[in-house]
């Protein structure tokens, strides 16, 4: 294991002295903080690592993603619930992520560019592969990003942003050269890959359905080009839960899941009555698994979201249901995308008349279904009592395809809080199922829902101009702003 473990886990050291990572996420055995020779298997646990660590560690995902999404809210710092975002959590996101994980990215490209290898072709393919999610997260969290001079120059603090959705086109280009590029008959990572061992089928998957993800998410916006990449994508995406893209903790130091309570018990968030009023109201067996009942009287009870501390109707904590010990456990998976998301893509894409091989109804219940399998709801009879409870109507498929994505997505805060932003979906039926902040919004800008995230402070401080421009042209750094896809 790392003798020393940086806060974030494999950093990259730039001028050219670079260690991350490791041969398996078991057996690392160097300090990051020495130089020591670089190879690529390093580079990509470092990468999927350290993207995975942020991405879900407590502060990210649970003061912020998680709020903004409406999965929880806060026991502690409740003002994170009323949109008050602190510098400390929004900085390392960006940071991590540029500095880190697309850094240890580029460099395994440029290394099999300079020595090529029959695996070479492979190893580029899926460091592609693992940038485009990247960037897709940070265009989604954000809005207009570095981009094309992102990653030139190690040295180069003031890189140019790049509109958004030209991103998104960049991004819909490279997948689709990468997925091409792909040889299943040549192997990739001999040790490193963490997410999917080095199968390169399996990454050829992922490629086509973050085709489909980008595709959806722009579908408002530009809905022919949607069209025509989610109709080109989706017979070779993810076919089942065997197929879905995720980063395996394990439950020793220091590669356990970044927000687990295996050496304390975790009290900073209460599962919302958003979601608990919702998930009970239609007896969802999922329930169990995304929350646990309260200590006070063991029933499911969520906080309503954006309660203070100081808030008189508030009961003690031991009334209120903690996130799940699965949600909780140590060896928690980092999920990157699963086969779920993709059958709520193929539905809302079927109900939109996209082809896509089948009927709304049937990719929603294959969606749904899939999901239930994924967090072990299995039994036959449980499984069909549930479906009776949510059926399909196209009359209002936005609120019910939109509905089950929701709560598929969780706890991936970020997603969920894109699906929500992008759907603006109703409970089946159209009764309203999320809320503003019960004691109000710290923002002046934005009520009820942030749109975006604001650019860290060091940005505004190190790279002004470029700052500014992006500013101006999204229409300003508030979270009230929305972003290019966002449609309604």
């Amino acid at each position: 294991m790392l003798t020393r473990i940086l806060k974030y886990s494999c950093y990259l050291l730039l001028g050219g002295m670079v260690i991350t990572g490791c041969k398996k996420l078991e057996d690392i055995n160097h300090d990051p903080t020495k130089p020591t020779t670089t190879e690529p298997q390093y580079l990509l646990t470092g990468a999927e690592k350290s993207a995975m660590d942020i991405l879900y560690a407590g502060p990210q995902n649970g003061r912020t993603a998680m709020a903004y999404a409406q999965y929880w809210t806060g026991n502690d710092k409740a003002n994170d619930a009323r949109f008050l975002l602190d510098e400390g959590i929004n900085a390392p996101i960006w940071n991590n992520l540029y500095s880190v994980s697309l850094h240890n990215l580029n460099e395994i490209i440029r290394l099999n560019k300079e020595k090529p290898l029959p695996v070479s072709g492979n190893q580029i393919a899926i460091a592609q592969i693992l940038k485009a999610w990247i960037y897709q997260v940070l265009a989604d969290t954000y809005g207009n990003i570095p981009y094309s001079d992102a990653l030139k120059d190690v040295n180069n603090l003031r890189p140019k942003y790049d509109d958004a959705k030209g991103i998104y086109n960049a991004l819909i280009d490279t997948l689709t050269q990468q997925a091409a590029a792909i040889d299943l008959a040549q192997p990739s990572y001999p040790t490193g890959d963490v997410i999917f061992k080095g199968d390169v089928a399996l990454w050829k998957k992922l490629a086509h359905s973050l085709l489909l993800r980008l595709a959806i998410r722009m579908v408002d916006a530009d809905p022919a080009k949607a069209k025509s990449v989610i109709e080109a994508n989706w017979q070779d995406a993810m076919a089942s839960n065997a197929d879905g893209a995720v980063f395996t903790y394990l439950t020793a130091a220091p590669n356990k899941f970044p927000y687990n309570e295996s050496e304390r018990e975790l009290s900073e968030f209460f599962v919302t009555s958003t979601l608990v009023d919702y998930m009970a109201g239609v007896d969802d067996p999922r329930l169990q698994v995304y929350a646990r009942p309260t200590k006070l009287d063991t029933v499911y009870r969520g906080l309503p979201y954006g309660t203070s501390e100081s808030n008189p109707s508030r009961l003690p904590p031991s009334g209120y249901s903690y996130p799940g010990t699965r949600i909780y456990a140590a060896d928690m998976a980092g999920i990157l995308m699963t086969y779920p998301e993709v059958e709520f893509i193929l539905a809302e894409a079927a109900a939109r008349g996209i082809a896509v091989g089948g009927d709304a109804a049937t990719h929603y219940q294959n969606g749904v279904k899939a999901s239930l399998e994924y967090w072990g709801i299995t039994d036959a009879n449980a499984v069909n009592t549930y479906m009776q409870k949510v059926p399909y109507n196209e009359a209002d498929w936005r609120n019910v395809i939109g509905t089950q994505k929701w709560l598929a997505l969780y706890p991936q805060g970020l997603q969920g809080w894109f699906e929500r932003l992008r759907l603006n979906f109703r409970k089946p039926g159209g009764d309203s199922l999320f809320i503003a902040p019960v004691d109000g919004s710290l923002d002046q800008n934005v009520k009820f829902v942030p749109y975006r995230l604001t650019y860290p402070v060091s940005e505004q401080q190190q790279n002004s101009a470029s700052y500014q421009a992006a500013a101006t042209a999204i229409g300003g750094d508030t979270k009230g702003v929305k972003l290019w896809w966002n449609k309604q």
